[in-house]
């Protein structure tokens, strides 16, 4: 729509028919000390070459990175130029809710497919689209947990992601829900002795993350045999989806519930955000799920077509009685994932190899130089941790050769002092990581 400025008579016309004399007396509600005198003191505008200018020198004082090593939630890796070029067509540019099926046929079909892939990845029946982010996908898992079985506590393994943790309680205060936290055993998974001891009556759900936020691969399958036997459901979590591409999927190790991050689809790290949260479960928890679900079907003529089939929201008839709250959508991220997917197709196995390669290698290297040791036993995806002399000067020391370092685990686990999480994916080369050995020499 082009932008009409009105005319002086145009305004005088309007304000005959609303019977005022001046704009002003529109304002009138506002006090006078509030209201605008003058206008400010601010410069005329710029051409767009000028514009241009400024804003490319500004751009310039940016001091970005020549490489990361920290993970925790939000892993650099390769995202091919399909990704963007897609996901910009006009099309597609949008993350709102193609409620009008008939004209969002192209948007439904990508919801449908990434729903499609995302079940197939962790070993599930059903995923939904459009939750916020990882965190909020495992807290939304725990509360239907904890609704549908009409039990009130949660436990959760001390491993998983801190900020993952701290929304799960800030969902489960707010349903008044009770979280008893599990501590990790030596080798860095899940402490079974102490899950056994937590269990009981009361549990709706247990919650892993594996590869859990020290870097350790969990054995799924006794944690869920060990929840099942209590009546309570198992939530396992995930931070970089590229470790699907090797893992055993956790569906298939008896979850009932897999939920994580899929901003290592396709999506880049942009100051926090936007994210994409997984969900995936089994069939059964079809109509509980929260989110939205598109479907396939036949029109009338038998030709194949692609609908929203659920949308349990408050926003809709359910109200009351929806399964959540979720409202925005993140269905462009979601469209990003699943164009990354379809690229790599089965080369996402290969990709995952390459993140252990690369992480098994900087380890063995960081290993190497004095004083530094091995925290965990566990076998790890592509994050580890390491004990080292000083944390702080090691940090220091990589950010002044423009690498932001590892994860200092101190101000999560005061008990972890100078302890490290590395992460290495494929964007390192070994060049690279002998670089970082050398400037923490």
């Amino acid at each position: 729509m082009d932008y009409c400025p009105h005319t002086k008579d145009d305004i005088a016309r309007m304000q005959a028919a609303i019977g005022i004399s001046g704009i002003e007396e529109l304002f009138a509600d506002i006090p006078e000390k509030f209201r605008l005198q003058k206008l400010p003191d601010i410069p005329y505008g710029l051409s767009e070459q000028e514009t241009i200018t400024l804003m490319s020198d500004i751009a310039a004082r940016n001091q970005l990175p020549r490489m990361t090593l920290t993970g925790a939630g939000a892993y650099v890796h390769f995202i091919p130029s399909v990704v963007s070029h897609i996901v910009g067509r006009s099309e597609f540019y949008t993350a709102y809710t193609p409620y009008q099926a008939e004209i969002s046929q192209g948007i439904l079909q990508a919801i449908y497919e990434y729903q499609t892939m995302i079940a197939h990845l962790t070993g599930t029946e059903i995923a939904n689209a459009s939750m916020y982010d990882g965190a909020s996908a495992m807290a939304e898992a725990a509360v239907l947990s904890a609704k549908m079985s009409s039990r009130s506590k949660i436990i959760a393994a001390r491993s998983v992601h801190p900020q993952y943790r701290q929304v799960l309680r800030t969902y489960c205060w707010a349903n008044g829900y009770t979280i008893t936290e599990v501590p990790s055993a030596v080798s860095g998974q899940l402490d079974l002795a102490g899950l056994q001891d937590a269990l009981d009556e009361s549990v709706a759900a247990v919650i892993v993350q594996s590869p859990n936020f020290f870097g350790c691969l969990e054995d799924v399958t006794p944690i869920a045999e060990a929840a099942h036997a209590k009546g309570a459901m198992l939530i396992s979590g995930f931070t970089d989806g590229t470790s699907l591409g090797i893992l055993k999927p956790a569906g298939a190790c008896g979850a009932d519930f897999v939920v994580g991050e899929g901003q290592s689809f396709g999506n880049p790290i942009n100051y926090g955000g936007p994210y994409l949260g997984i969900f995936a479960a089994r069939e059964k928890f079809l109509r509980r799920i929260p989110g939205r679900l598109a479907g396939a079907t036949v029109d009338k003529n038998g030709k194949r077509g692609f609908v929203l089939t659920l949308q349990t929201r408050e926003q809709h008839i359910r109200r009351e009685k929806a399964t959540s709250n979720i409202c925005s959508n993140e269905a462009l991220c979601a469209l990003a994932a699943c164009i990354y997917l379809a690229a790599l197709g089965t080369n996402l196995k290969t990709l995952a190899a390459l993140n252990v390669n690369k992480a098994q290698y900087l380890k063995s290297r960081l290993l190497q130089i004095p004083g530094w040791t091995e925290v965990f036993s566990a076998p790890t995806y592509n994050e580890f941790t390491l004990r080292c002399p000083d944390a702080r000067a090691v940090n220091e020391k990589l950010q002044a050769a423009g690498i932001i370092g590892a994860y200092d685990l101190q101000k999560d686990y005061p008990e972890l002092a100078n302890t490290l999480v590395f992460c290495a994916t494929e964007m390192l080369s070994r060049n690279d990581m002998d670089r970082v050995i050398e400037i923490i020499k």
